[in-house]
């Protein structure tokens, strides 16, 4: 009788088999979670720019249509700079208008 040390390679390729079902459906799921993470992220970052702008607005009484800079918001009324979580930049805009991302839009 012969010993059996090793697999054998249909025992391999049914392994990788196994392996590349459960990649290809896993895969597409953890992609979509993490898109949609970046996307709230985003959105929430938005939110804080816009909060901000309109209180750097009512405490510099500005008038409608006044575009703040990212200096005059950091460090006042924000910690730090956000930064996209999709590697997108952010344009302020006016203190009444959304703040736009690169990447995710508004």
């Amino acid at each position: 009788m012969r010993s059996r040390k090793a697999f054998t390679l249909v025992e391999i390729m049914i392994v990788v088999l196994i392996i590349g079902v459960i990649l290809t459906i896993a895969v597409p799921g953890w992609m979509r979670i993490r898109l949609k993470s970046q996307e709230t992220n985003c959105a929430k970052q938005r939110k804080a720019l816009d909060d901000a702008k309109q209180y750097w607005a009512q405490d510099t009484g500005q008038s409608a249509g006044a575009t703040p800079t990212m200096a005059d918001i950091v460090p006042t009324y924000l910690k730090r700079e956000p930064k996209c979580p999709g590697s997108g930049t952010y344009t302020l805009g006016a203190f009444d208008a959304d703040t736009d991302c690169s990447v995710h839009g508004h």
